[in-house]
């Protein structure tokens, strides 16, 4: 029994970057088809946004905890 070791998880990583451009852009291309041009650039534009503030919140967390004397 003991003989069977686990091995390492794969990285995803790449292949969830990959997957989130290609459904954010079929999902923009369905609100362009239904809603119009503007509709879709709004939500890109919030969703770059999003991101963007998503950095902005992941260094404040990871400067807290520094703080706090834990590595992150």
């Amino acid at each position: 029994m003991d003989d069977h070791h686990t091995g390492t998880a794969p990285n995803y990583t790449k292949a969830c970057i990959v997957m989130f451009g290609v459904n954010i852009t079929w999902i923009l291309v369905a609100i362009w088809a239904i809603w119009g041009l503007i509709a879709a650039m709004l939500l890109g534009l919030g969703v770059n946004h999003l991101i963007e503030r998503g950095k902005v919140w992941a260094a404040a967390r990871q400067e807290a905890s520094i703080r706090r004397g834990k590595s992150f």
